[in-house]
């Protein structure tokens, strides 16, 4: 019999588990006073022996097989210390496969109070805070999405639980309630970035706003943690989902106009799709005070650009990772402060990696998480190349400021020169009107334009672009406000042609552009929005009608280039 000190408490430490204990838990009645279940102290005990001694192997560079060594036939594959938590999440995520109708949720809370039960042995070098938190969720009733089919062999159980371990570390889908929401992250997690982002959000917004949130992806937990923010500045949100397929945005825009929407918080590759497709079905364009802007590398032209389509005043509002959560946050005066109250960040180059001291700085930043329990002191490199101003901000917080460049792959190389994102950009948006103004600068919607500043809408103005790249061309697709006369189509090829010499660019207006080009948040700039189709498989990614005017416009400058 397990022994506890209540009636509503059952005691974990891996040996006196009951059946009677499990249906308890897993199917509650209200006949019944509410069962918790809780880590037994000498368990704790037991396990953070364990895992001690997994850190002091692993330190030792001692193998230890799926922790520092590969799985199965690649055991003899050694794993740094360094990237050993990587390989973790790696597995997890590997073994999201699963396949059927989700396992019903008694069986889910058995399998959240069985899988504890078995850690808390000690054995397995697991942190008692998993355990923790295994039960954390049991008791909270927040139940992983596990669908009821793995796959045959070792991985039949492996399957199942990693949706269970997805849930621990903030991916997946959970049940709450009657709701299914992206899994939240751990709650120290989830409450330390609320209130990193709510403070300095507060600055920006009020009780009066209405935000939609459009960050469609919901195996992120972003989404919700921006819900959260909202609810705890008191702001009114939204939170709908398009299909990345169809690209339809009928309802959103509707839900727009008629609950006054004001505030937009998500990808600007997003927010472009929806103006485009407002644009193409002669719907009214979206209109909002206050842009949020997160999830991917937002330079100065574009966001100009998104000033300019919808009125607003527009922020790079957030930048983290799944894996670190929001690392940086921005003030009234659009600084990215960074957050050196959770986490101890270093900035990494070719001579090595230095602590983020406030001082002028440049290279790939290193993030170190410190508040996050579920995940203590976990070092992670971004792979994001940033700058650090080492100015102080007219806000008056104190933290350092920020300033994102892009992914380190994120870069055309073409006979040795580098191009990257904000140069296509600014090339490519040069046209906006002069009270776009400097990033950095005040503005309000309805500032005065200069006297000499040109009419928004007299010539076409860019909404999308694409580059497609093969051999010597360079295409760039682009959907635009109107048709493109021949004095703006000249100009804008000479603009961008000056950042590819030697090479031949073409300008091609069309009325759609792929899918690819809205997924910046999942993929970077680079792959959602530049095609090589030196790579022949590349051609697939086209759908039909924009393979032929790609095909049509490559056979003008070398007719050999379109035998595919």
């Amino acid at each position: 019999m397990n022994t506890w000190t209540a009636p509503a408490r059952v005691e974990i430490d891996g040996e006196s588990l009951t059946l009677r204990d499990v249906v308890r838990l897993a199917r509650p009645t209200p006949h019944e006073p509410t069962a918790r279940a809780v880590l037994h102290p000498a368990a704790a005990t037991a396990a953070r022996n364990s895992a001690r001694l997994r850190e002091r192997l692993t330190a030792e560079r001692k193998p230890i097989y799926g922790v520092t060594t590969g799985f199965g036939d690649s055991v003899t594959q050694q794993i740094s210390p360094e990237r050993a938590a990587r390989l973790q999440h790696h597995l997890i995520r590997y073994h999201l496969n699963g396949v059927g109708p989700n396992a019903p949720a008694d069986v889910v809370r058995a399998t959240l109070l069985i899988r504890a039960n078995c850690l808390a042995r000690g054995n397995s070098g697991i942190r008692p805070q998993v355990v923790e938190r295994l039960l954390d969720h049991l008791d909270a009733d927040i139940l992983p999405l596990v669908p009821e089919r793995g796959s045959l062999g070792a991985s039949g159980d492996l399957v199942p639980l990693c949706y269970i371990a997805a849930a621990l570390i903030g991916e997946g889908e959970a049940e709450v309630g009657k709701r299914v929401l992206a899994a939240p992250k751990a709650l120290d997690d989830l409450v330390a970035n609320t209130i990193n982002i709510g403070e300095l959000w507060a600055r920006i917004l009020s009780p009066a706003d209405r935000a939609l949130i459009l960050i469609n992806a919901p195996f992120a937990p972003a989404a919700y943690q921006f819900e959260k923010v909202l609810e705890y500045l008191q702001v009114m949100s939204l939170r709908p989902w398009v299909d990345n397929i169809t690209g339809d945005y009928t309802r959103v825009l509707r839900l727009i106009r008629e609950l006054k929407v004001n505030v937009f918080v998500g990808p600007p590759s997003r927010l472009l799709e929806m103006i485009q497709f407002a644009h193409r079905d002669d719907e009214p364009a979206p209109a909002f005070d206050t842009l949020l802007l997160m999830a991917e590398q937002t330079g100065p032209a574009f966001v100009r650009h998104l000033e300019r389509l919808t009125g607003a005043r527009a922020y790079v509002a957030a930048y983290g990772s799944s894996e670190t959560g929001t690392t940086a946050v921005t003030c009234e005066h659009r600084g990215l402060h960074l957050q050196t109250q959770s986490y101890a960040l270093e900035i990494a180059d070719d001579t090595g990696a230095r602590p983020v001291d406030g001082r002028p700085d440049r290279g790939e930043l290193i993030v170190t998480t410190l508040d996050i329990l579920a995940r203590p002191l976990l070092r992670y490199r971004t792979g994001d190349l940033v700058e650090i101003a080492g100015v102080d901000c007219p806000c008056g917080v104190a933290t350092p400021l920020l300033r994102t460049l892009g992914r380190s792959q994120d870069l055309i190389t073409l006979e040795g020169s580098g191009i990257r994102q904000n140069d296509v950009e600014s090339a490519l948006w040069a046209d906006g009107p002069a009270d776009a103004g400097d990033l950095d600068a005040p503005r309000t919607p309805d500032a005065p334009r200069a006297p000499d500043a040109p009419p928004v809408l007299n010539a076409p103005l860019v909404l999308n672009y694409m580059l497609v790249i093969r051999d010597r061309t360079i295409l760039c697709l682009v959907t635009t406000t109107g048709p493109a006369d021949r004095h703006w189509t000249e100009t804008t090829t000479a603009r961008l042609a000056a950042l590819f010499p030697g090479r031949e660019l073409a300008l091609r207006p069309v009325e759609k552009l792929p899918p690819l080009a809205s997924l910046g948040q999942y993929l970077g700039w680079k792959l959602s929005r530049v095609l090589d189709l030196g790579d022949e498989r590349n051609w697939d990614r086209l759908p039909a009608p924009i393979r032929g005017v790609v095909e049509e416009t490559l056979a003008a400058y070398a007719p050999s280039t379109t035998d595919s």
